[in-house]
Formats: structure tokens, sequence, C-alpha cells
């Protein structure tokens, strides 16, 4: 149960994350060209945000999207930390808390 339950809000995170930042407003459009990325990264990133939900949702994919959905983390993680904006740590902080129980609760 608390496996399943936490597959699909992992899902939904990556998904609405994903659509987001490919939507991009200005104020993300410009965070991703402040912290050194091209102005159409944000497309990228939510590309494969969107990506990774869709791995994680099919059993098939489940693992490749957890290997992507960790890496896309880690990648948002060490940029944030880079650049010092430890005010944006939250949102990363908690998905690694999902990936961590939707790897560790099967």
């Amino acid at each position: 149960m608390i496996h399943a339950l936490s597959i699909w809000l992992l899902v939904a995170a990556f998904f609405g994350a994903g659509v987001f930042n490919a939507i991009g407003t200005r104020t993300t459009r410009a965070s991703f060209v402040r912290w050194g990325y091209p102005s159409w990264w944000h497309l990228v990133a939510g590309g494969l945000e969107i990506l990774s939900a869709i791995l994680i949702a099919l059993s098939l994919g489940r693992d490749a999207g957890l290997v992507l959905g960790t890496t896309i983390i880690a990648a948002a993680l060490l940029t944030v930390v880079r650049h010092r904006e430890y005010s944006d740590l939250a949102p990363p902080g908690v998905f690694v808390a999902l990936i961590a129980l939707a790897a560790f609760s099967s």
C-alpha cells in the first residue's frame, strides 16, 4: 500500500514539476538563466521530468524512471547548493524523500 502510494505521489510530483517547467513562467526561465543554463533549458528539464513520471508510472520502466528522476533531482540539488540559494532546497528535498520511499518500500 505505501509503495503504491509513494509511486503515484512521485508520478504526480514529477508530472506537475515537468508541466510547470515546460510552461516556463518568466520567473522559472530567469532562474534557469541565472543558474547558467540556456534560456530554453526549462523545456529540457520539463520534458525529462514528464518522461520520468511516465516511466515511473509504467512497471516495466519504473527502474529507469527512478534513475532518471534521481539524476534530475541530484542536478537540481547541486545547482541550488552551488549557487547558495538554500531557500530553494525544500522542493528537491521532498523529491528525495519520495524517491527514497518509493525505492525502499517495495
